[in-house]
This record gives structure tokens, sequence and C-alpha cells, in this order.
């Protein structure tokens, strides 16, 4: 039963990755081209806006290769272990630098006047969305390492 479990969440988590790097791919270039190619002021934020989300997807893969392993460990019951407790820091880590970049993004285009109240919606989002699960992986984090605590005193006692 936990291995159909898992198995689901592997393919939401695969998913997840295969629509990421279709959008990338394919839709980025164009809706980037569409919202600041429009206007010939702001043609020449479209390749450092690119950049900026570019940059985004590095931590966004390495957080679902995190999720991989997380499940993977769960398969094998070693939920409890300092890998574990890792990969969830690490997930930590890499959603406070996305949300850093569309921080420092969203300041950016608003220095240059670009940031209307459209475009701020679509930072500002990835901004919560990255925060909430940074903090979510912060807290279970905390509760893995106080589990750990708890499973190695009972390992100890007789």
């Amino acid at each position: 039963m936990k291995t159909e479990k898992t198995a689901f969440l592997k393919l939401a988590v695969l998913g997840m990755g295969i629509v990421v790097f279709m959008l990338s791919i394919f839709w980025l270039p164009k809706a980037a081209g569409n919202i600041l190619g429009s206007n010939s002021e702001n043609a020449n934020l479209k390749y450092p806006a690119l950049m900026g989300i570019y940059f985004t997807v590095i931590p966004f893969y390495i957080v679902l290769y995190q999720a991989l392993k997380l499940l993977k460990n769960i398969e094998l019951k070693n939920t409890f272990s300092k890998p574990a407790a890792k990969s969830l820091n690490l997930i930590k880590c890499c959603a406070c630098a996305i949300a850093f970049v569309y921080a420092a993004g969203a300041a950016l285009l608003g220095m240059k006047t670009v940031l209307n109240a459209s475009i701020a919606a679509v930072p500002i989002t990835f901004m919560f969305a990255a925060l909430t699960i940074a903090l979510f992986a912060a807290v279970l984090e905390e509760l893995l390492m106080t589990a750990i605590e708890i499973k190695s005193e009972n390992d100890l006692t007789i």
C-alpha cells in the first residue's frame, strides 16, 4: 500500500518536472516576447527576465530530485535518518533561493517602471509559494530531527 502512494507521488513529481521543462522550452520565450517585447522600451528586458526565470528552474529541479530521494527513503523504511533531514534542508535552501531570485527580479522590474499590477502578480505568487514550501520544509526538518533524537535515545534504552 505504501509503495502505491509513493509511486503516485513519484509520478506527480516527474509530471511536474516534465510540465516545467515543456513550459520553459516552448511557452516561456513566447510569453516573455509578448509581455516585454510588445513595447519597444522594454524589449531589451526580455532576455534578462528569461535568464532570471531560468535561474529558478535549476533549484526547482534540485527540489524535485530531493523529493524523489525522500520518497525512496520512505520506500526503504529509512524515513527517520540524517539523509532525509539533509534533503529537507536542501529543499528549504532552494525554495529560499527561488524566492530571492523572484524578489530581485520584481525589484529590478519595479526600478525600470515595467512592473504593473498584472505583471507583479506573477513573481509575488511564485515568491509566496516558494516561501511557503521553505517554511514547511523547515518545520518538517525540525520535526524529523526531533524524531531522530528520540529514536536514538530509544535505541540506547535497554
